[in-house]
């Protein structure tokens, strides 16, 4: 067993503490801190498959974005955990399936590569390919995107586009006792309708305590 095998598997015990304590966690920022990791280490066995695009992406991404939007939600909102956690063994009746046919799947797969029925596009007993030092995966990444996969991304790129209006859309719809603000009116408002000046007659110290002595 060579250095980057012992690092394969070392990173890889670490992502599945990693996941198991986001699932077993009590606390919901513990848990999202888990998945932060969890991440970390995915983003590190990308670099050893020698993926660095997909690496940065994962870190950017999900880490650098998405997560902290999970955090900033989750400490802001009151999240009644007892409560979310009472309810969880309802459905067992569909995580418990799903468990297990995840595990099958991961099992086989497994079962099929260490008798060497398949080998994912690789000989028979073989590691996967060195590049060399000037060998840039987003480059290639890149080529096979925009040459043989060009369709299929413009098409995801409508859907996802489709996606952010319809998101606008339900987000600006008017809704009984929704406050809106309305910007033309805001930057059409002269300064002398919004401020008036009253002048207060000045009133000596002594005469105030005088009245306030004569009241019950």
């Amino acid at each position: 067993m060579n250095f980057p095998e012992i690092l394969f598997y070392l990173f890889s015990l670490v992502l599945v503490a990693s996941a198991i304590g986001v699932i077993i966690s009590r606390n919901p920022v513990h848990s999202a801190l888990f998945l932060v990791f969890a991440f970390f280490n995915s983003a590190v066995i990308w670099m050893l498959l020698e993926a660095e695009f997909l690496a940065i992406v994962l870190v950017l991404v999900y880490v650098g974005a998405v997560m902290v939007l999970f955090l900033f939600v989750v400490m802001m909102l009151d999240i009644k955990v007892e409560e979310l956690r009472s309810g969880l063994t309802s459905y067992a009746w569909l995580g418990v399936p799903i468990a297990i046919l995840v595990v099958f799947e991961i099992g086989s797969v497994v079962w099929v590569k260490a008798n060497d029925n398949v080998t994912l596009g690789l000989s028979s007993g073989s590691s996967p390919a060195t590049y060399a030092a000037d060998y840039s995966n987003t480059r290639a990444l890149g080529q096979l995107l925009y040459t043989q996969y060009l369709y299929p991304l413009q098409l995801a790129a409508v859907i996802l586009l489709i996606a952010i209006v319809a998101a606008i859309v339900l987000t600006m719809r008017k809704r009984p006792g929704q406050k809106l603000q309305d910007i033309n009116a805001q930057v059409a408002v002269n300064a002398k309708d919004r401020v008036r000046i009253v002048k207060v007659a000045a009133v000596k110290p002594e005469v105030a305590a005088a009245n306030t002595e004569g009241q019950p």
